[in-house]
């Protein structure tokens, strides 16, 4: 009997459940840190993760929307896939808006959710929610384990999936009793997918007709969007647009994959882009889309766009080329292979120099443009300050709305990867958690989100986890006690009704810094602003600055819904 039982303990050793397997799988995909919020259909995965010694970090969100922004902004800065628990129920469902963010972003994410028994699930258990069915519109893929010899292999998958190709987010919905399981089998986590086999090389014949194309272009133009950042093409990008001196406008996604301080450089295109940028795009014969989705934000009304260009769309995703924008000149691959092969073709281009010379003339003559103030601070000069002090070096996050405008217009993006913003869904409460992800996928750089007081009070919860951790990110409010945008088209739509878009019972934002431990500052006069932001970025820990701007500035240029972009208002004349 001594002895049977020794046999039985001994075995009992070899026993793993099925949250040590989850773990030891994210140890071999090589994650460094996971966004989470523990709960009763994930107690198993946190026991598991206690009992580990996984060499990975667990960030404690205040909320699961913390938690799946923050992993945006690691997604962002890193290019590797976000990770985040969260359990079943209101914790999955809490996640609902991330996940859409990242899939209209195309940020990696692997959401690993709980679930009620598979014995319970469709009885309307508690915490139960149909978690697959909420997110199958708004995932790359997701799945719902029923058995755990296929955790590691599902595990792999989604990585594989969430990364490769155009990226974007899966689930993977994880039934309790899948977590509890006892197994002392070992798994393979070898996979096949024959139908999802991405297009990375591009097709010769159209390398070669986008090459004849531009042969034969006197106004041609190169229209950059965040497909250029997640192929790391900046450099191709910038070695074809000089080679052949063709003039660079890019989305609000696409900020930084070309150096807005080139001289080839015309800014952001679209609703609130430059007037060089539109314009070149109205009056180009040929536009050559690289990475970027056409949606109506930058396109204005599709029927007036690009009236007189020919229109080649380089992307990895097919479904984007011509959904929105009838194209001539289709090529499905990877950015940086594109780039490369159109650079290897032997081109003989008409000279530019005319299309340039005019181009510069409208940068000069139709700046962008803000009267400064001589009572608050003026929202786009605060923004001129923090790309001056910090030499456009630092990873900038922002919410949406008008400072997220004035960031993009006004910060000089010369470096990829530094921007990190919230374009597709334009969701409030994104800039901050997503500032924490950014510092923690780079910790040795500086990060500054700016924020509006609207959205900074949608997830200011998490001053929690930059205390805990001593995380260095700097927040600059830019407070004009109102939903800027939303008041700004209430201005000039709604004859000024401002329909519950006044914020007059903001908080003190430096007495709830410091209420968490952490250094807050007030400014409101221009005068003082230089010294501080210096004195701030210099400093070893979280900062929280309240900077009273203006709070009737409009962000200018504009294009309205329904027009075309040669149809801006607010021009600088």
């Amino acid at each position: 009997m001594k002895m049977e039982a020794k046999l039985e303990t001994q075995s009992s050793k070899k026993l793993k459940t099925g949250a040590d397997l989850l773990i030891q799988t994210l140890v071999d995909a090589e994650v460094d840190t996971i966004f989470g919020y523990p709960g009763g259909a994930v107690l198993p995965i946190y026991d598991a993760l206690y009992r580990s010694e996984a060499p990975f970090q667990h960030i404690l969100s205040r909320h699961e929307q913390g938690s799946i922004h923050a992993a945006e902004g690691y997604a962002r800065v890193t290019g590797k896939p976000g990770v985040v628990i969260a359990t079943s129920g209101p914790g999955a469902t809490n996640l609902v808006t991330g996940i859409t963010d990242a899939m209209m972003d195309s940020l990696p994410l692997v959401i690993l959710t709980g679930q009620v028994g598979k014995s319970v699930i469709g009885t309307d258990a508690f915490q139960e929610a149909d978690i697959i069915g909420i997110t199958t519109p708004i995932t790359k893929y997701n799945y719902q384990l029923s058995n755990i010899a296929d955790m590691p292999r599902v595990i792999k998958e989604a990585f594989h999936i969430a990364s490769t190709g155009r990226p974007g987010p899966v689930v993977i919905d994880i039934p309790k009793n899948i977590s509890e399981v006892l197994t002392s089998d070992e798994y393979d986590s070898d996979f096949y997918l024959p139908g999802y086999q991405p297009t990375i090389k591009p097709n010769a014949l159209q390398i070669s007709k986008l090459a004849e194309a531009l042969s034969h272009a006197s106004r041609p133009l190169i229209l950059a969007g965040a497909g250029v950042l997640f192929a790391n093409a900046s450099e191709e990008l910038k070695a074809l647009a000089e080679d052949y001196q063709i003039p660079v406008t890019t989305t609000l996604l696409g900020l930084g994959g070309f150096p807005g301080s080139n001289a080839l450089s015309l800014g952001m295109a679209g609703m609130h882009g430059t007037y060089t940028a539109n314009m070149a795009i109205q009056e180009c014969d040929l536009l050559i889309n690289i990475g970027a989705r056409f949606d109506d934000r930058l396109t204005g009304n599709i029927k007036k766009f690009a009236p007189r260009a020919k229109v080649a769309h380089i992307d990895i995703d097919p479904a984007e080329i011509g959904k929105n924008i009838k194209t001539d000149i289709p090529v499905v691959g990877d950015a940086k292979e594109a780039i490369n092969e159109l650079i290897n073709c032997t081109i003989t281009v008409q000279s530019h120099s005319e299309w340039i010379e005019k181009l510069q003339k409208d940068k000069v003559n139709f700046p962008l443009w803000y009267e400064r103030s001589d009572k608050l601070i003026s929202p786009q000069w605060l923004i001129e300050q923090i790309d001056t002090i910090t030499n456009g070096d630092a990873i900038v996050t922002t919410d949406v709305g008008q400072h997220q405008m004035w960031a993009a217009q006004f910060y000089n993006f010369n470096k990829p990867n530094k921007w990190v913003t919230s374009g597709g869904l334009g969701t409030m409460g994104f800039g901050f958690p997503a500032a924490i992800g950014a510092q923690l996928g780079r910790p040795n750089e500086l990060v500054v989100a700016i924020v509006g007081d609207g959205g900074f009070q949608m997830t200011l919860q998490e001053l929690s986890v930059i205390k805990q951790r001593n995380l260095p990110v700097k927040v600059i409010i830019v407070n004009n006690e109102a939903l800027g945008m939303v008041r700004q088209w209430q201005e000039s739509f709604y004859e000024e009704r401002y329909s519950e878009s006044l914020l007059s019972e903001n908080p003190d934002f430096v007495k709830l810094a410091e209420s968490y431990g952490i250094r807050g500052e007030l400014v409101s006069s221009e005068t003082d602003v230089p010294e501080l932001l210096k004195d701030i970025f210099s400093y070893d820990g979280p900062v929280v600055v309240d900077c009273r701007v203006e709070r009737l500035t409009a962000v200018n240029p504009m294009v309205v819904s329904g027009t075309g972009l040669d149809e801006m208002i607010g021009v600088k004349k």
